[in-house]
């Protein structure tokens, strides 16, 4: 029988260094600060949230649309709540235009504002006829009103 001769290398031991030191610290650090972002994303929401930020053109776009909608809704002349104490319905921003078909207003731009009156000029599709007038807001409170 002969013995298989074995390589000096294979002997000798392989020293592991292990002396480096690992520690769970980047990892609470990396959860401290999303924390502290996500507290500071909740925190904002609540202290400006989105509805403050419509402009008073975003208001009075839209007091023209609740115009529009409220009186293809109603048969009531003005509509209730969205136009002014005294308001003339025969001198209507729609008044000529609307004959019972539905109205939309597909733009409103140039909106000025000066304190608690307003002007816009306001598109307003019958049919499909379209056409582009002035009208005339007022702010009551927190919103604007259509008036004459």
């Amino acid at each position: 029988m002969t013995e298989k001769p074995t390589a000096p290398e294979d002997d000798e031991p392989i020293v592991v260094d292990q002396t480096d030191k690992r520690t769970v610290l980047p990892f609470v650090a990396a959860a401290v600060f999303a924390a502290i972002v996500l507290v500071a994303v909740v925190i904002g929401g609540v202290l400006s949230p989105a509805e403050k930020n419509v402009t008073e053109a975003d208001r009075i776009a839209g007091a023209a649309q609740n115009y529009a909608s409220a009186r293809n809704a109603s048969d009531r002349r003005p509509p209730p709540g969205v136009a002014c104490d005294g308001f003339d319905e025969g001198r209507s921003p729609l008044a000529a235009q609307f004959a019972g078909d539905t109205a939309t207003i597909p733009k409103v731009a140039d909106q000025t504002v000066n304190g608690d009156r307003a002007k816009a000029a306001v598109t307003v599709r019958v049919g499909d006829r379209e056409t582009t007038e002035t009208w005339d807001f007022t702010r009551a409170g927190d919103k604007w009103l259509v008036c004459d």
